[in-house]
């Protein structure tokens, strides 16, 4: 199994290649590669691996929680994704961010031996074999958080063993939900497994403590029912344009997922009454019943502006994008028919506070239900809202554990 495992990453980073010839994101996974991480020679180290922008996100609140309870540790955060990196080099909560080297045996053993770190966070999945045996063999403790089990998932299928071994190198794994930590029990791991909930509520209540104000974006949507919709792609989109023929006294907000030129072109065609968020002071434009946010980094704050939100990856085969950062401001909320991976989701569906719709017809019906029924509106948001907030407190679950186990000394 570990030789298909190699082979596998071999013929990955092959294919990586030959398609960062005419593919961007292909060709930033490449260049942020060349060379190999140089870390400093300071004796405290905590690396937070993030497989993208979300995991980043998800892990926040530890790592900030890290910096406040073991301020002399420096933090290194390292991303597998292009779509992380790009974002997030910079963050100032880091003091280095880096690109996962691939995870050969001969990486895995020099990154370890120069980073030296004494605690190693990694949020919720991907799982490198060598880079996590590396650890483990260094005495290094990993603590996984945030994670979700499935039995689909490969630890407890017939080739489950060598999927195992990756798990026997966490420390301390930190489940989302009793199903996860009930799927670990049944194959005997569940010794080093605590029910902490997800981080994620945690980091979008302080966004939403922290939510920027926008003069532009109250003088668009004064007076005027309004719905934000986030991460869209383009099946959601159609979905959307389809019901906002038959309601041009509605205003809506998208910031799609990808902000390519002819992406926000496509969307432009979709929604001739718009205008792009880069327009705004140029070319404002009273009669403009559309926004287009051709930019990232401001959904969170843009949500709490919706009558409804509609929440897009639900035509997709990932499945939806995330949906608490709209629910944290006790919205109702729309979202497609892909979303039986995430809890959170599945959960508000059931209890209604969240609608999803597997057609274009049935996005507009539920769009429809939330916008003529001020009732039914408001009760999904207090649904939704009231949700988030019992669910918070994954973040100090995690690090009474890492107190009590001594995992990081002053």
């Amino acid at each position: 199994m570990l030789l298909f495992y190699n082979l596998s990453l071999w013929l990955y980073r092959v294919g990586i290649r030959l398609a960062s010839l005419w593919h961007p994101k292909a060709k930033l996974w490449i260049r942020g590669r060349k060379s190999f991480p140089v870390f400093t020679d300071h004796p405290q180290k905590i690396w937070m691996h993030c497989a993208s922008l979300g995991e980043f996100e998800q892990g926040r609140p530890v790592l900030e929680a890290l910096k406040k309870a073991y301020p002399e540790y420096k933090l290194i955060v390292s991303f597998y994704s292009p779509s992380g990196y790009e974002v997030r080099k910079n963050v100032p909560l880091a003091d280095q961010v880096i690109y996962l080297p691939a995870d050969t045996p001969k990486n895995a053993a020099r990154l370890i031996h120069d980073m030296q770190p004494k605690l190693v966070i990694w949020v919720k999945y991907e799982y490198w074999y060598h880079m996590l045996h590396e650890l483990k063999a260094q005495h290094i403790p990993v603590v996984l958080v945030s994670a979700i089990f499935r039995k689909d998932q490969p630890f407890f299928g017939r080739s489950g063993r060598f999927w195992r071994k990756m798990l026997d190198c966490f420390f301390l794994i930190s489940v989302q939900d009793q199903e996860s930590a009930q799927l670990l029990q049944d194959i005997h791991m569940s010794e080093n497994v605590i029910v902490a909930g997800d981080t994620r509520f945690d980091r979008v209540m302080e966004v939403a403590k922290a939510a920027k104000a926008f003069d532009w974006m109250e003088k668009f949507t004064q007076h005027h029912f309004t719905i934000v919709a986030g991460s869209t792609w383009k099946e959601d989109e159609k979905a959307m344009s389809e019901w906002s023929k038959q309601h041009p006294d509605v205003r809506w907000v998208i910031a799609p997922h990808e902000i390519h030129e002819s992406h926000l072109q496509h969307l432009s065609q979709l929604f001739p009454q718009s205008i792009r968020y880069s327009e705004i002071n140029s070319k404002w434009n009273e009669q403009a019943t559309v926004l287009i946010i051709d930019n990232i980094g401001m959904l969170s704050s843009l949500y709490q502006y919706g009558n409804i939100c509609y929440v897009g990856g639900g035509f997709n085969k990932s499945g939806i994008h995330n949906i608490l950062e709209a629910a944290v401001y006790g919205k109702a909320i729309v979202i497609g028919p892909n979303y039986e991976k995430f809890a959170e989701a599945r959960a508000l569906v059931n209890k209604k506070g969240v609608l999803s719709g597997n057609s274009n017809e049935q996005i507009g019906n539920y769009l429809q239900e939330f916008y003529q029924d001020n009732n039914r509106r408001a009760e999904a948001g207090e649904i939704n809202g009231e949700y988030v907030s019992q669910q918070a407190g994954a973040t100090e679950k995690i690090m009474d554990q890492i107190a009590r186990k001594r995992l990081l000394t002053r």
